[in-house]
């Protein structure tokens, strides 16, 4: 792509900077950047892989409209490959369905990503035999949560051949095909443009002499400089407003539902800023939530999930959008949810997050995607 002047050719210790991420040789933190192909011009989100940072692959995919499931042919498919694969079909667009109390709505089931494609890496190491054996692996795994096995488009390369610019058929032609695979497979979602601004915080920065920047993806509605905002969450009740907006490190007037944005506020200091906070315009008037209903399905363990049930008034970590929080459960009706069962449930959280009907969760339980 750099060399179609598509993209920007950034080295690996630009996309995974922090020093732990390059002593590891391990994606920690989500890594945003953008590039564009022949037919579209797309944001790409470099999530953790590694087993131990399940949560913060979990921000990252929240913001996703598609996927790339890269899978080692030397390896085959791990067990974090099965949790990516649930997380991919529940946290992307959000899992289960939530009901603010008061409010009613018709329960939603799962929708999650309709659409991945499969890169099996490293097949220079790998011979044809067991390359051939995890594509049916992986195929077999998509079959079982849910995508289309059979058509999904799975490409074989070698990352290091492409880096490095030997065996094109395995390295740069790979990734030609991978990439026009991604344009094919992956749909371009409807965007909420009409609706109320929401604008999950994913990062935040400080540039001196300048203000606060928070980074995170537009999830609706349209945003530009002047706009005042609320915060929503944590206790934390500040009206920044936008002095200036930049998707990709350009300056844009307008911002519109799907981009990926750094909003520059003013009268917020850094410290009152924080991950999980959601901005929306303070004329929305918007109040944070610290109790909601929720149907609840629990997964069993042949889908990644855990062996004993879940109990009442048990502590759960709750993920939505960019936060994550811990909350008391209340089971409706019972004592006890089941591995494989659907439960009406209570949530109670010791602050007020933000929360409206329909919104999509998940949870972990003793450090585990439950």
């Amino acid at each position: 792509l750099a060399e179609r002047k598509h993209a920007k050719f950034l080295k690996y210790e630009q996309i995974d900077n922090c020093p732990e991420e390059q002593q590891r040789g391990v994606t920690i933190q989500a890594f945003s950047l953008d590039y564009e192909t022949d037919k579209r011009h797309d944001g790409h989100v470099d999530c953790p892989g590694h087993a131990d940072y399940i949560k913060n692959m979990i921000t990252g995919a929240a913001q996703l409209d598609g996927a790339i499931l890269v899978v080692a042919a030397t390896e085959g498919a791990m067990p974090q490959t099965r949790e990516h694969l649930i997380l991919a079909k529940q946290v992307c667009n959000q899992l289960g369905s939530l009901d603010v109390i008061g409010i009613k709505m018709e329960l939603e089931g799962m929708i999650g990503l309709s659409k991945i494609v499969v890169f099996l890496n490293k097949v220079d190491a790998a011979g044809k035999e067991m390359v051939e054996l995890v594509e049916e692996e992986v195929r077999d795994l998509l079959r079982e949560y849910g995508y289309d096995g059979d058509n999904t488009p799975v490409i074989a390369g070698s990352a290091i051949a492409a880096l490095e610019g030997v065996k094109p058929e395995i390295g740069h032609d790979s990734i030609v095909k991978l990439l026009n695979a991604v344009d094919g497979w992956i749909p371009i979602p409807p965007r909420d443009k009409d609706k109320s601004a929401m604008f999950p915080v994913e990062h935040v920065y400080s540039i001196k002499g300048r203000g606060t920047v928070v980074t995170g993806r537009l999830e609706r509605g349209v945003m530009k400089k002047g706009d005042v905002l609320q915060t929503i969450g944590f206790g934390i009740d500040r009206k920044p407003n936008i002095s200036a907006v930049e998707t990709y490190h350009k300056t844009v007037d307008l911002a519109e539902a799907g981009d990926q944005l750094g909003l520059l506020l003013k009268g917020v200091d850094k410290d009152e800023m924080r991950r999980g906070l959601v901005l929306v315009p303070a004329s929305a008037g918007m109040k944070p939530i610290s109790r909601v209903e929720a149907k609840l399905y629990m997964l069993k363990p042949e889908e990644g999930g855990q062996v004993t049930p879940l109990a009442d008034f048990h502590t759960i970590q709750i993920f939505s959008y960019t936060f994550d929080f811990m909350g008391n459960l209340q089971i409706q009706d019972k004592d006890l949810i089941m591995p494989g069962e659907d439960a009406m449930i209570y949530i109670n959280f010791a602050k007020g997050l933000f929360f409206e009907p329909q919104q999509r969760f998940t949870f972990r339980k003793d450090g585990k995607l439950t």
